[in-house]
């Protein structure tokens, strides 16, 4: 059957030292992220509270509304989650939204967060786009996320997590310091390729409210727990540095029957001393300064 089945990505990968610790010398770092998503008009997201999906051919309104209580409660109860504690972190925000809400996408920015780029829609995933249509798209969400806050963004992360063969490249190639388009790795390394090089930093999805909560309907307990079981283990048992990615989005733990789980993991990662809070440009710029690759 013919189809793109092409998967050879090219760059010259560099790993970060056995001895590599995070900023301050810690062995620990923990990223708390929230997705703040938004579909084209015709579309909805493919995972919903509702199990059993609609004929085709008809809108499925309770998914898209479920889906647009992120810009009208949720993106502000994960700011506001993330301000009782005193953290930064990195925010998955789509080109459009900086578009029609540029005035909540310029105040993430002015709370301090990371605002990483994660392409114009939900719907349109790098996967199923031509390069020259893959470069648009990069370039467009470099623009609206500019013009709403000032500062273009330096991270990328696509839906789904799913690169095409070309993204890490065009990232590289429009100025990105970093993505988070893989599974494949516990740390993060350097991509180049030519003069151009990207930081990839692996995602994980056992923190993560839709795996957990939407596909497998664990409660938001399992959430805390996981972080939980995650960060005992590594201080006990692993010898070298270590990262996890907490994240939740901003239509499904963004409600306040999720929030809490959220919050508790940021009370647990700022109790122990060996933790390193930051975002994911921190991590990049100092993974770039531990490789010498500026």
């Amino acid at each position: 059957m013919a189809g793109p089945l092409t998967v050879h990505t090219g760059g010259k990968e560099t790993l970060l030292p056995d001895n590599f610790r995070w900023p301050g010398g810690k062995r620990i770092a923990v990223f708390f992220r929230m997705a703040f998503e938004i579909w084209s008009d015709d579309k909805w997201p493919g995972v919903s509270p509702m199990g059993n999906p609609l004929k085709p051919g008809f809108p499925d309104l309770n998914a898209r509304g479920w889906a647009d209580y992120a810009v009208r409660r949720g993106v502000f109860r994960g700011l506001r989650a993330f301000a009782h504690h005193g953290i930064k972190g990195t925010v998955m925000t789509n080109g459009l939204l900086a578009e029609r809400y540029p005035h909540i996408v310029k105040q993430i920015a002015e709370e301090g967060h990371e605002i990483c780029a994660h392409s114009y829609t939900m719907d349109l995933m790098s996967i199923y786009l031509s390069e020259e249509e893959e470069r648009e798209n990069i370039r467009r969400d470099i623009r609206l996320i500019k013009k709403a806050t000032g500062k273009r963004p330096i991270g990328w992360a696509n839906p789904r997590g799913t690169p095409s063969p070309n993204t890490a490249r065009l990232l590289a190639e429009e100025g990105f310091e970093w993505h988070g388009d893989t599974l494949n790795d516990d740390l993060p390394y350097l991509v180049s390729y030519g003069k151009k090089s990207i930081v990839a930093i692996p995602g994980t999805m056992e923190v993560n409210d839709l795996p957990l909560f939407m596909k497998h309907g664990q409660p938001p307990e399992v959430f805390v727990s996981n972080f939980e079981g995650w960060l005992k283990f590594v201080k006990t048992r692993e010898p070298g540095a270590a990262k996890i990615d907490p994240t939740i989005h901003a239509h499904c733990f963004g409600r306040p029957a999720g929030t809490w789980a959220f919050e508790r993991t940021m009370e647990i990662a700022k109790k122990h001393k060996d933790v390193w809070i930051g975002t994911r440009a921190e991590a990049a710029a100092h993974v770039r300064k531990v490789l010498g690759k500026k």
